[in-house]
């Protein structure tokens, strides 16, 4: 089950939060794409079985156009046999959601959209600097669901400065009436070099606080799972049938391949790869036959520790059993030796460890005492 990940480095305008590599300036945007199909084709006999799951990430590829997006799907369909794809996913924007645009999307064989709605509140949009409105962002599955999608993922953020509980609520409210297959939740993280950062350093605003951005995150695992959807991953909700199987892929370890400058690959046994996170320098590397990623080789401790924090993340948790004897030893004495309150965080039985949803804002920690030494 091996997949495909295309990254995008292209977007309307800067969110205030995003840490992601992208940019506003469109001027390289076919120069890239063109790099992107030649790297397509430079790595086509990487994957060693056909891939299952297609995930467009970026940036925002719902910006392309009609002829970009088949330029890169007929350098895709050259390289290798997409008869056995199940989920192609498309991250949208909910002001991209025009007709055309969406029958565009349907008739190149998307079959999933992940939707950055984020909120349901003008305030909030404005204050992330996003580029639709409330409006848009109330209407944007409904017209997923006209135009034939049948998968739809949205996403959400709590934590927001000023948005008040039962404003949270409301948002959480919200996107279960629009009834998506799946629900995506992040609490907003202000990284270095971002907008957001800039504005705390300067005291344009201040951070929510621990207990609030907690309360937060209970009342949304309290409501989407009463409204039947599957708290399965810390930032992920889905109806039983309807959980991401491209992302679920990457935490069980799986082989994937991701094209684009700053997509990350894994051949699903020990060696992982990046590509140069800036667009110049990328189109240059492939267009000369220069060196365009970097690459490592995991020691069996990285493996094991891989494997304990993606786990960790899961609601099913990790598997003893999948780690080499000597490395499950020292998780269990990694447990025994960790704090009282760390430990009632944990659940055990014979086989696996996992951490209780509800305390899985505390998933930093608790990795921390439990990852093997390498």
């Amino acid at each position: 089950m091996a997949g495909i990940y295309i990254h995008i480095p292209f977007c309307k305008q800067a969110c205030t939060y995003c840490d992601f590599h992208f940019s506003t300036n469109q001027k390289l945007r076919q120069p890239l794409i063109d790099a992107l199909c030649r790297e397509i084709d430079l790595r086509k006999n990487e994957l060693s079985e056909a891939p299952t799951t297609l995930y467009f990430g970026g940036g925002s590829p719902s910006i392309l156009s009609a002829e970009e997006l088949r330029q890169i799907l007929d350098a895709l369909t050259l390289a290798f046999d997409l008869s056995k794809l199940k989920e192609v996913t498309l991250e949208s924007n909910p002001d991209d959601h025009s007709s055309e645009k969406l029958q565009l999307w349907k008739s190149l064989g998307i079959n999933r959209l992940s939707i950055g709605i984020q909120s349901f509140i003008d305030r909030d949009l404005k204050f992330m600097n996003r580029a639709h409105n409330a409006q848009d962002a109330q209407l944007c599955v409904q017209k997923a669901r006209e135009a034939g999608f049948e998968k739809v993922t949205i996403d959400l953020i709590y934590g927001i400065p000023n948005q008040t509980a039962e404003e949270w609520k409301n948002n959480i409210q919200q996107a279960i009436d629009l009834n998506p297959e799946h629900i995506s939740a992040y609490c907003l993280t202000i990284e270095e070099k971002t907008a957001l950062h800039h504005q705390l350093e300067t005291g344009k605003i201040i951070e929510k606080e621990d207990e609030k951005v907690e309360q937060e995150y209970l009342t949304l695992h309290a409501m989407l799972t009463q409204a039947g959807y599957a708290h399965y991953e810390i930032s992920n909700f889905g109806k039983p049938e309807h959980l991401a199987t491209h992302n679920a892929n990457y935490w069980k370890g799986l082989a994937y391949i991701g094209f684009g400058p700053s997509a990350h690959s894994f051949d699903g046994a020990n060696k992982r790869s990046w590509n140069i996170s800036n667009n110049a320098q990328y189109i240059k590397a492939i267009n000369s036959g220069g060196q365009f990623l970097d690459e490592e080789t995991l020691s069996a401790e990285d493996r094991s520790n891989e494997q304990i924090m993606t786990g960790l993340r899961r609601s099913k948790g990790f598997d003893l059993d999948q780690l080499p004897k000597e490395h499950a030893l020292l998780v269990q004495q990694n447990i025994h030796a960790m704090d009282d309150q760390l430990k009632t965080c944990i659940w055990q039985n014979e086989s696996h460890v996992g951490i209780h949803p509800e305390k899985w804002l505390l998933a930093d920690a608790v990795i921390r005492e439990i990852m093997i030494d390498s």
